[in-house]
């Protein structure tokens, strides 16, 4: 790889300062403990710059990201939340004149959680995501597979605001199955102002896992979108459930042997710092 190398999804959170009842259960007991930046900066070694994205739907988070950027070189980005049912204007008004504002870059709403699965094509909703719009900012999509129709339908309905598709919408890796996922998917890939993270995929494929287990979800994604349009996240800390930062993007850079040097640059952090805008 000549080009710059972007891990455009990973987390960070501290247990001691806010409650994060996602990890109370038995199976994400491994990572139930703080990851700071000194954690990222030992684990990411080899990465360039990063996109820091949000984990609870918390407007103090996203400041306290945004800040936890500004003092970390690495952190090239972040991607904050914002109640898109509220006052989106003025929330991310707030946001971008906070310290480390500048470096907001995307906004994005835990929708998987939500019960009715047309909630991105809600009125109140479209509203808030054409603010995002508006704010010169993109929106990560973090949905299931059967969530895609009502993201294709809000995406279809935003086509000045660039979506970005979190984890390839978790498709059923360990189940082994492609459809309806690649349907809806390709679908979506249709719209041309949509990206895609090959992120997640280790956790939705569970230990044990061979990089031949993912091979078809990356496959389908890379048809579907075409490199310009695809990034690479590593999904760290939630990663280590199923592996090392190491493995993770070791077994990225094997899902993309295939493509020419450009095409493997584009993927691994051409297409992250166009369409975040991230800073050299």
């Amino acid at each position: 790889m000549t080009g710059r190398r972007v891990d455009a999804h990973h987390h960070l959170w501290q247990t001691s300062v806010r409650r994060h009842a996602w990890l109370d259960g038995d199976d994400t007991a491994a990572i139930r403990r703080d990851f700071t930046p000194d954690d990222l900066r030992a684990a990411a070694l080899g990465i360039d710059a990063t996109v820091l994205v949000q984990v609870l739907p918390d407007f103090e988070e996203s400041v306290e990201f945004l800040a936890t950027a500004a003092a970390e070189p690495l952190i090239a980005g972040v991607v904050g939340w914002i109640d898109l049912t509220g006052s989106p204007s003025e929330d991310l008004e707030r946001l971008r004149s906070a310290p480390g504002g500048e470096l907001l870059a995307g906004i994005r709403h835990l929708v998987q959680a939500e019960p009715d699965p047309r909630w991105l094509e809600r009125e109140d909703v479209l509203a808030g995501l054409a603010a995002v719009r508006d704010a010169g900012l993109v929106y990560d999509l973090l949905v299931l597979p059967h969530q895609l129709p009502a993201a294709t339908a809000a995406v279809r309905a935003l086509p000045e605001l660039t979506f970005v598709l979190d984890h390839l919408a978790k498709p059923p890796i360990a189940a082994g199955q492609l459809e309806p996922w690649a349907t809806g998917l390709a679908t979506l890939a249709r719209e041309p102002n949509v990206v895609a993270k090959l992120s997640g995929l280790v956790t939705e494929a569970g230990r044990p896992w061979r990089v031949e287990d993912l091979r078809p979800y990356a496959e389908t994604a890379l048809a579907a979108f075409g490199p310009d349009r695809l990034m690479l996240g590593s999904d760290w800390p939630v990663c280590l459930l199923a592996g090392t930062y190491a493995q993770v993007m070791d077994a990225a850079d094997s899902l993309l042997d295939g493509l020419t040097p450009a095409e493997r640059d584009a993927v691994r952090g051409q297409t992250a710092s166009r369409v975040y805008g991230l800073a050299p």
